[in-house]
């Protein structure tokens, strides 16, 4: 089952801070916001595609313990980004002096950045359009690297800042290439 979208836009414009509220007091209601103020209601995830995300979140986790060049984020942050959405990945990270750039107050809050780096895992129950138009959003708004991870076909599209959107079939790792220096993804516990 893919999202569901609800739209108030005609009745009223919902703001950063109410999103925010909103999200908090429906914790158990995973929400995102397009560009256009359309809300997302977006359905939980099984058991197998939940262990293959906190797989790739522990392996990004341990790199950026390891190295201190940012912060990494699991999938329960939502990041306002440039164009009004509030989109939140599977996994992300964002660059240390981008992150020390907000202030106390944004950084309890969504973020209101791009992050640097973002991943989303795609079950057999997304929409892999609905998926691939989020990693180009991504892309328009500052992520310089980007993984759409498709589980049902065991492919990785690759968007990068600049550049067309490279396929890989089943790779056995990827490199963060000069983004996330130093970090490979190894898919032995995700595919």
């Amino acid at each position: 089952m893919d999202a569901l979208t609800i739209n108030f836009a005609p009745v009223f414009q919902i703001k950063n801070e109410q999103f925010f509220q909103l999200c908090q007091i429906n914790e158990l209601i995973r929400f995102e916001r397009n560009a256009d103020g359309t809300l997302l209601l977006m359905p939980l995830v099984g058991g197998l595609t939940s262990n293959r995300n906190a797989n790739l979140t522990a392996q990004l986790g341990v790199w950026n313990r390891d190295e201190s060049l940012g912060i990494a984020f699991g999938s329960s942050v939502g990041f306002i980004l440039p164009n009004g959405a509030v989109r939140s990945p599977d996994a992300s990270w964002l660059k240390r002096d981008r992150w020390d750039s907000l202030t106390q107050e944004q950084k309890e809050g969504f973020p209101p950045v791009c992050p640097d780096f973002v991943a989303e895992l795609r079950s057999d129950t997304d929409c892999l359009k609905r998926l691939q138009n989020k990693m180009q959003e991504y892309r328009n708004n500052g992520a310089k690297l980007g993984w759409l991870i498709d589980l049902e076909n065991r492919q990785v599209e690759i968007y990068r800042s600049g550049r067309d959107v490279e396929l890989l079939q089943s790779p056995a790792s990827l490199s963060g290439e000069d983004i996330l220096p130093g970090f490979v993804l190894n898919f032995e516990d995700i595919w």
